[in-house]
């Protein structure tokens, strides 16, 4: 990235930052993915109890790979051989955890999270439940307000996820959500498939200090 688009994003991460501050909630910057795991370790204790949402950023950044070093309790959901009931146990007890780990579809420069769930045992967890949220966003998912935020999940986050979880629906096959020109929120596909079901703005929060975002100078996920 050139040196004037670099000034440019560093403002608008700051803005960011600002803004989620404002709604109490902590923000964080890093420059890479690479600094995130060290970022992450400031905010765990040793013994934690730490679970984790589905997350391709997580994964990028090496957070799964910190949570299984065993200094935490991890309800590791990717665990080898795990039944769908067992999966949906970690899911449960994950509301329970000291720390929850995870990434959002999109933040926006007025201190908002936004995100849609299929599942939602994602967006539950944010919304209640675990004493920490620790959420990972790479620079890509900034946008600048929440009309920008629905865009972007229906021309990239839902697509790429849907596509990713080997999802019958209609952005899996056409790249865009089948609801893009219309103007409700919930608008899209009427499958059984849809990943599009839940629909969460995280705006100012009752409980300060309790959702974390770390914001990374690098894209990140989908």
């Amino acid at each position: 990235m050139n040196a004037a688009k670099k000034r440019v994003q560093i403002r608008q991460i700051q803005t960011t930052m600002e803004n989620l501050r404002k709604n109490r909630m902590e923000a964080y910057y890093v420059k890479t993915a690479a600094d995130v795991p060290a970022q992450v370790e400031t905010l765990l204790h040793e013994g934690d109890v730490v679970a984790v949402g589905g997350s391709i950023t997580l994964e990028e950044a090496g957070v799964l790979s910190l949570l299984r070093c065993g200094k935490y309790r991890f309800l590791d959901r990717y665990a080898p051989g795990l039944t769908a009931e067992q999966v949906r146990q970690v899911y449960i007890d994950s509301f329970s955890a000291d720390a929850y780990l995870c990434s959002a579809n999109a933040v926006t420069m007025n201190g908002e999270l936004y995100n849609v769930d299929g599942n939602s045992n994602r967006v539950a967890a944010i919304c209640y439940g675990p004493r920490s949220v620790i959420l990972v966003v790479g620079c890509n998912k900034l946008v600048p307000d929440l009309k920008a935020a629905v865009q972007r999940v229906r021309l990239t986050a839902a697509p790429a996820n849907a596509v990713r979880l080997h999802c019958a629906t209609y952005c899996a096959s056409a790249g865009v959500c089948q609801g893009m020109e219309k103007g409700e929120l919930t608008a899209g596909c009427g499958t059984d498939a849809r990943i599009c079901c839940n629909y969460v703005v995280s705006a100012r929060q009752r409980e300060a200090g309790r959702i974390k975002v770390i914001l990374v100078g690098e894209p990140l996920g989908y």
